[in-house]
């Protein structure tokens, strides 16, 4: 009986086998994420593995991928396997210390980006900016724009920090740490705020898939007993730092709708606006304008 033939292990090869394994594995997007990773391995874009299906990578190569899918299925997120997640058009560095940009969060900076596309150099502050992809998304859309970035979590600066300078646009960010409105100088106002908070609640982190509830940073998810208590004290402390008819756009989760229109609803100074959906239709962004 003839020894079975080898397994002659091509790009092709390796793409099928994986996609197979993770999907085996219950991982959602098994084919692009067996792509994304091995493109990573080979320093190589996700296009380009498809013109080169009959390649063999060298062992090497492979041993590193080999052990990317292993991390993968012990729940480690894919974009911290590769160091980046793409956010708004461009590609944003991230590890541990961040929150993983999520398309979701695009709904906010297209909004932000509509109020501030009339305004000449308009100011913004962005809470919570983790990563730096709302403010430097704003920053490079609107080039006149001048941003200040505001995060408690000194290690989540130094990323926002190294995307501001990948995207050429460190000079127009100012970095502050500290708690919300903390750092921000008095009497600095701005044309726009915007803030992605944390905004789960204490007691849904047991239902939260474990790639997020072991991997991603609580700091950055945790929104206390209920998950609304950062929108309770940025409704309460916004008021000073917005400029005449200036706009506050927060991200919401699906369920927050209702509580968080309230908090702003409660608010003299504050002129509710309308609740933006996302793509999937659920309400994603509550929008209010300073009187």
């Amino acid at each position: 009986m003839p020894a079975p033939t080898p397994t002659v292990w091509t790009i092709k090869a390796l793409l099928a086998w994986t996609t197979d394994f993770l999907k085996s594995k219950n991982i959602d997007g098994a084919k692009l994420e067996a792509e994304i990773l091995l493109a990573h391995v080979l320093d190589c874009k996700r296009v380009d593995l498809f013109v080169r299906f009959d390649e063999q990578p060298a062992d090497a190569e492979r041993a590193k991928f080999r052990e990317l899918i292993h991390r993968r299925v012990a729940g480690w997120p894919t974009a911290y396997l590769i160091g980046s997640r793409d956010f708004y058009l461009l590609s944003f560095e991230v590890e541990p210390a961040v929150l993983i940009p999520r398309s979701d969060t695009e709904t906010l900076v297209g909004e932000a980006f509509k109020i501030l596309k009339p305004l000449p150099a308009p100011a913004v502050l962005d809470l919570g900016t983790g990563s730096g992809c709302i403010a430097i998304s704003l920053a490079h859309q609107k080039k006149d724009s001048r941003v200040t970035a505001v995060d408690v979590s000194p290690d989540a600066l130094g990323v926002a920090k190294r995307n501001a300078t990948k995207h050429g646009v460190a000079d127009r960010v100012t970095f502050l740490q500290g708690d919300l409105f903390g750092p921000v100088a008095p009497g600095s106002t701005f044309d726009v705020v915007v803030s992605n908070p944390p905004y789960i609640a204490q007691s849904e982190f047991a239902e939260l898939s474990a790639e997020v509830r072991d991997h991603e940073p609580r700091l950055a998810l945790d929104g206390g007993p209920d998950g609304l208590a950062f929108y309770r004290r940025i409704a309460a402390g916004v008021g000073p730092f917005l400029k005449p008819n200036g706009s506050l756009l927060l991200e919401i989760g699906w369920k927050q709708e209702d509580a968080v229109r309230g908090f702003l609803a409660d608010r003299p100074e504050l002129e509710l606006g309308p609740t933006i959906k996302d793509l999937n239709k659920n309400p994603r962004v509550i929008t209010a304008k300073k009187k």
